[in-house]
């Protein structure tokens, strides 16, 4: 309050020496003159300071705005790809999923813009029980009668190393994974897409170069 009562005053003051500057004092008109130039800089600095709030604001806006990829895309890609497409899922994939609560079918073709079948396999279900009680949510989603079940004939279950398998021999599967290393290895294998869980929904990354195309 006492600055506000002081602001006013000065104020006043100021408009006071722009009518009668001629019998103002110059330390009074120079006292004044500093504190108009002092409430114009507080002024552009606190403007500055909203612009570049709104600005920071919309640019981290743009960068969450993700261009989504067309499964026509798929083809120029991998001829082997087409609706219905199959989701090969790994295991934190299932996971993240349910606690985003995502329903996996429904989201896999809101991201494809066409039918999809999510597939799991033997050693991804093996994964899921041998991680215990704190997965049994994820467990029971990935025993969905909706899910296409693929049987394993491998040692171990070890899930990336069968879904790498998989691919390389028969690239008919959009792989669904999180999983950073993961996906290192499936950048490597040609046509693969692969798909992740960005801000609540599902999108399928850029997809790897194929015989010098993209």
């Amino acid at each position: 309050k006492k600055n506000k009562n002081k602001e006013r005053d000065m104020g006043k003051k100021l408009n006071f020496f722009h009518k009668h500057h001629t019998l103002c004092k110059p330390k009074q008109l120079h006292e004044a003159a500093q504190w108009a130039k002092s409430k114009n800089r507080n002024h552009r600095k606190k403007v500055i300071s909203e612009h570049q709030k709104d600005l920071k604001a919309l640019r981290e806006k743009i960068a969450d705005i993700k261009p989504q990829v067309s499964s026509d895309m798929f083809f120029s890609y991998n001829e082997a790809l087409g609706p219905p497409y199959r989701v090969l899922l790994d295991t934190n994939f299932i996971n993240f999923a349910v606690q985003n609560k995502l329903d996996i079918v429904k989201t896999c073709m809101d991201c494809l813009y066409a039918k999809a079948t999510p597939v799991i396999s033997d050693c991804v279900i093996a994964e899921l029980e041998k991680l215990g009680r704190k997965f049994n949510v994820a467990l029971k989603a990935a025993k969905d009668p909706r899910f296409e079940r693929l049987p394993c004939s491998h040692r171990g279950i070890y899930a990336d190393d069968c879904i790498c398998k998989r691919v390389e021999q028969s690239p008919v599967f959009v792989v669904a994974t999180c999983d950073r290393d993961l996906k290192r290895r499936l950048r490597k294998i040609p046509g693969v897409p692969i798909m992740i869980i960005k801000g609540k929904k599902f999108v399928v990354e850029r997809l790897p170069e194929v015989n010098g195309m993209g």
